[in-house]
């Protein structure tokens, strides 16, 4: 059953130009109004997901740093009573670096939260300015350490590979990064989403984004750098001293059951994939007339989960046990994964097996996208 819930606040003071989440700007928020409907969309899940106690909780966004403190208590008071909390719970809240937010930490803390994950982004004002940040730079800075005061793991993102951007320029960015001496750092390349302004921007000449090649540079480096300062990479974009990886993210990535509540969030709870209506109106007005946020329930078929397991499990330097993962699909391995294949990449020093163990190498990282196209067949990703 599930052991991990993720609540979704959609609100931000801004859209960022890159994003392609599920965030909106609104004039005003009526809190109390969305707290007794988080409630009730948890209430809702707790009554079908219910079971074993909660090993983590992740508050994302949306800006959830924007969440009253008191609401966050609320909900977090709310979970621990309908499921009970594992012991030493990671209860994760997403946040910005601005002075008016990193207020809040302190209670935030209180309120339970144990772990932050802060937008830095960048770490000088032109890149802020560029990617449509409300903070500068200085502000960010002040923010990891009043952080890092407060709550007992701390994480940071940063964008690169940007329009630009050079080898010397990103090293010496990571070196500043590393030094403020966070146990986690998402690292993620620019990339341009679909319906994002950077799209639009890109396709009216306005800026060009990095090559491919230059893409791949930057990608080496950090993986390089990143494990060399003891924050080796445990996923494609995220970089972890061990032990600290992000346990919210590895129930991703693990393919486990998870809880999703509040606006667009999804879920995958014994063997079915829930999808909430993604508009905050829209959830708002469903949460009223049915009790949950709910539009979509749909059961998953065993090779459908197993592409999915599949899929996110490569992602991971750990990999995956081909024999575990056959055995709870009821599929052979062949069906799973291509073995001309996995021979040929393997050969290539592009996939490594050991055993039942199998994932991608460092190598091969770089051409994840690719390999997960050859190695996991057609048939069962369109099953």
């Amino acid at each position: 059953m599930a052991r991990s819930l993720y609540i979704h606040w959609p609100f931000c003071l801004a859209k960022c130009p890159y994003c392609d989440f599920n965030s909106h700007v609104r004039d005003s928020v009526d809190h109390a109004v969305w707290e007794a409907a988080l409630l009730a969309d948890m209430r809702h899940e707790a009554g079908l997901a219910s079971g074993e106690p909660l090993d983590s909780i992740f508050f994302g966004g949306g800006t959830p740093s924007l969440m009253p403190p008191a609401l966050v208590a609320w909900l977090l008071a709310e979970a621990e009573r309908l499921w009970s909390f594992a012991p030493g719970i990671e209860i994760t809240l997403e946040g910005n670096p601005s002075s008016v937010e990193a207020a809040n930490y302190a209670d935030l803390a209180a309120a339970g939260v144990n772990r932050a994950s802060l937008g830095l982004q960048a770490l000088d004002d032109q890149t802020l300015h560029f990617l449509g940040r409300l903070h500068n730079a200085a502000e960010g800075l002040k923010a990891v350490e009043t952080a890092q005061a407060v709550f007992g793991r701390v994480s940071i993102d940063l964008i690169y590979a940007r329009p630009g951007q050079t080898i010397a320029d990103w090293q010496a960015e990571l070196a500043q990064a590393i030094a403020l001496g966070t146990s986690h750092m998402s690292l993620y390349q620019l990339t341009i989403e679909p319906g994002t302004r950077f799209e639009t921007l890109v396709r009216k000449g306005d800026f060009i984004p990095l090559d491919d090649d230059a893409c791949a540079d930057l990608f080496t480096l950090t993986r390089e750098q990143t494990a060399a300062a003891g924050l080796p990479a445990y996923e494609i974009s995220n970089h972890a001293r061990p032990g600290e990886e992000s346990r919210h993210n590895l129930t991703y990535w693990r393919y486990q059951d998870y809880v999703g509540i509040g606006p667009g969030a999804h879920g995958r709870r014994g063997g079915e994939a829930t999808v909430r209506h993604k508009k905050p109106e829209n959830w708002l007005a469903a949460v009223g007339a049915t009790g949950h946020g709910i539009m979509e329930t749909r059961p998953l078929g065993l090779r459908e989960q197993a592409a999915e397991a599949m899929l996110m499990g490569l992602r991971l330097r750990e990999g995956i046990d081909l024999s575990a993962k056959a055995r709870r699909f009821a599929l052979a391995e062949a069906d799973l994964l291509n073995p001309a294949k996995v021979a040929l990449f393997e050969e290539q020093g592009l996939v490594w097996r050991n055993g039942e163990l199998l994932g991608v190498t460092e190598a091969g990282m770089p051409l994840l996208d690719a390999l997960l196209g050859e190695l996991v067949p057609a048939e069962l990703v369109e099953a």
